[in-house]
């Protein structure tokens, strides 16, 4: 399912919200508003978790271009830390 954009009022979420928590299972980000702004998001749990792992990944793509080993490597130093 392509992801789909809700918004809905506060008051509307309250009255649709196990619709709502349906359409997000599938896939879909619902927003809550009150008075016109935004205030809460509703995701999928899986959906923050992807969110998540690819921040660290960048993270720690960032990471490395800091960092250099010289003349080691990554894969010498984990063998080493092995007993």
């Amino acid at each position: 399912m392509e992801e789909q954009m809700i918004q809905v009022g506060a008051f509307e979420a309250k009255t649709r919200l196990s619709e709502l928590l349906e359409l997000v299972r599938r896939g879909a980000r619902v927003t809550i508003t009150r008075h016109d702004r935004p205030v809460a998001c509703l995701v999928g749990h899986d959906t923050v978790l992807a969110e998540r792992r690819a921040e660290a990944a960048a993270a720690l793509r960032r990471l490395r271009g800091r960092y250099r080993l010289g003349r080691l490597n990554a894969r010498t130093l984990r063998e080493e830390g092995r007993p």
